[in-house]
């Protein structure tokens, strides 16, 4: 954990959380800095983070996720990702979220190439018609737009929850 909050605090917080490194008291440079640090030696990066001093290394991550609720201007703006909602469990459905987006992009991609790899040499070698093959590559186009639609089926509590920020009962 990356924060400029007092020791104290951060590993008050960090306890609560789970989290075995801290690093507190750090000014927004030291933590782009810790961010470097963590790449060269982990490789990817994520970052969440909600205030000015947080931007920077936001930005500097290799994926930064700005709190939006309650996140700066300037962190939302130098995030890659902004959740609706203050709640840190958001992070984790967005991940998962985005590894089912991925892997639904990829069945797409794979489905339409072998749809074009039969059907271009047997129209060109004359065994099905122009119109016939374009008929088929169009439903194969709607089979993929459907296969994608399933992602953002029972998704929507992942990238927002707009409501919960306006009932003051929740």
């Amino acid at each position: 954990m990356l924060t400029g909050d007092n020791n104290r605090v951060a590993v008050a917080v960090a306890q609560a959380l789970g989290i075995d490194e801290v690093r507190a008291g750090l000014k927004p440079h030291e933590k782009v800095a810790a961010v470097r640090e963590l790449e060269r030696k982990y490789g990817h990066v994520l970052v969440v983070g909600d205030g000015v001093n947080d931007a920077p290394a936001l930005a500097a991550a290799t994926c930064g996720v700005a709190m939006g609720v309650a996140g700066s201007d300037a962190a939302i703006e130098a995030a890659d990702v902004a959740l609706m909602a203050d709640d840190l469990a958001k992070v984790g459905e967005a991940l998962r979220l985005g590894r089912k987006a991925r892997r639904v992009s990829a069945q797409n991609i794979v489905f339409s190439v072998a749809v074009l790899a039969v059907m271009i040499p047997l129209a060109l070698a004359g065994l099905l018609s122009i119109a016939f093959t374009v008929l088929v590559h169009e439903a194969s186009e709607l089979l993929a737009v459907a296969n994608g639609l399933r992602v953002a089926r029972r998704n929507y509590s992942a990238v927002a929850d707009i409501g919960d920020r306006t009932d003051p009962e929740k």
